[in-house]
């Protein structure tokens, strides 16, 4: 009887390690291809950057620029001068930086008008 019962453990440690094998195989997950790395505008950010607008805006003779910072192109540029050192970050291989006075003028129209950053992100 000893026998039958050694078998019957053999077989069964035998499925096991079988059947274990083949779960393994069968668990081992493909990599999730990515639908997108990023969304086109984003990806075209030189094209549809903030500094092309804050550049088109202080060419505006109609004061848009204040309007849109809340404070004048003097009191920007004096403004990005003390915290330049402070906001700017460096490129890197994979993305370049945004540039201090567009992280400047993000945060200042967000504080002006307290627009999402949802909305925000669609004007920088």
């Amino acid at each position: 009887m000893d026998v039958d019962v050694d078998d019957a453990l053999l077989a069964y440690h035998a499925f096991i390690i079988l059947t274990g094998g083949y779960l393994l195989l069968k668990m081992k997950r493909k990599p999730r291809r990515r639908r997108w790395w990023a969304v086109s505008v984003n990806r075209n950010r030189s094209q549809y950057s903030g500094t092309n607008l804050l550049a088109d805006l202080l060419k505006e003779p109609s004061g848009q620029f204040q309007n849109f910072c809340r404070m004048s192109n003097e009191d920007f540029s004096s403004l990005l001068a003390k915290v330049t050192p402070l906001i700017a970050k460096n490129d890197t291989k994979w993305r370049k930086a945004i540039p201090p006075n567009e992280r400047l003028a993000i945060t200042l129209r967000f504080l002006a008008t307290g627009d999402s950053f949802k909305s925000l992100h669609y004007l920088f």
